[in-house]
């Protein structure tokens, strides 16, 4: 984490005495103002192109993995995003306890003030509900500190007061981010949270397609991704994470994997 933070503030820092040099460069010379503002350009598409990139660390401390104490004890993370929907994600929950399994929900506020008993649901079998933004926006990256903040702070007393527990956890909609989002999340006590394999279950409507993506990845210490709102559906009709789960799960126990929230595996 301390890792992550001197990345952040090396690269803003860089950032900035660019900044200042452009400005220099321009005051002593003004006809150097095209190679000032194209030197600016390429900062600003260099920060913008690591904000595309949902692993990276370089905007902040960023779960990509569990840390090593799980990797230990060999657990691994099931992660379920966009939820609750009311067809899709009592199906996942009824499959999840037909295996025994805990997983982490990050769900949209405005999701779970629409279905607030299947959010607590989620809780009551044992899962953790996390925040995931209270509307999803699209162009939540694009959004400065004031509106990121509001976005976060609604989704935390939405869902706390609909489950009754804050959420510690958050995944940016789309895993993207830009700079100010690492000083909402510390004043909100929030981590930020990605994955290390993901099965693009949303676009992706070919199961076995989906699922090998996820086994390629099946080892301890990993936090995998599927999606209970916004699936996918195979041709037959049916959301694509039913089908993915069942062969998933029974590898990880083949494997000898233990699946737990993101909050289990964050304890020593």
């Amino acid at each position: 984490m301390r890792e992550a933070h001197w990345r952040r503030r090396l690269l803003l820092g860089a950032s900035a005495v660019l900044h200042l040099l452009a400005v220099a460069a321009v005051l002593a010379e003004p006809a150097r103002w095209p190679w000032a503002l194209a030197g600016v350009a390429l900062n600003h598409l260099l920060i913008a192109a690591i904000g595309l990139w949902p692993r990276s660390h370089w905007l902040g401390p960023n779960w990509t993995r569990l840390p090593a104490a799980a990797v230990a004890r060999h657990e691994i993370a099931l992660t379920l995003d966009d939820g609750p929907d009311p067809v899709v994600t009592p199906l996942v929950l009824d499959l999840l306890e037909r295996y025994a399994v805990q997983a982490t929900f990050f769900c949209i506020g405005e999701q779970a003030a629409r279905y607030p008993d299947l959010c607590r649901d989620i809780v009551r079998r044992g899962h953790a509900v996390e925040n995931h933004s209270q509307h999803h926006r699209h162009h939540f990256s694009l959004l400065g500190p004031r509106g990121m903040a509001r976005e976060l702070q609604a989704a935390q007393d939405t869902l706390s007061s609909i489950t009754g527990q804050r959420p510690v956890f958050f995944r940016a909609p789309a895993g993207l981010r830009n700079p100010f989002l690492d000083p909402v999340l510390t004043r909100l006590g929030l981590r930020l949270a990605s994955w290390s394999a993901r099965g693009f279950d949303t676009r992706i409507s070919d199961a076995g397609r989906v699922q090998n993506q996820l086994l390629g990845g099946l080892q301890a210490g990993a936090i995998l991704l599927l999606h209970d709102g916004h699936a996918a559906r195979t041709t037959r009709g049916v959301p694509v994470v039913l089908e993915v789960l069942p062969g998933l799960l029974a590898s990880a126990a083949a494997a000898g994997l233990r699946f737990v929230t993101l909050r289990q595996a964050a304890s020593p």
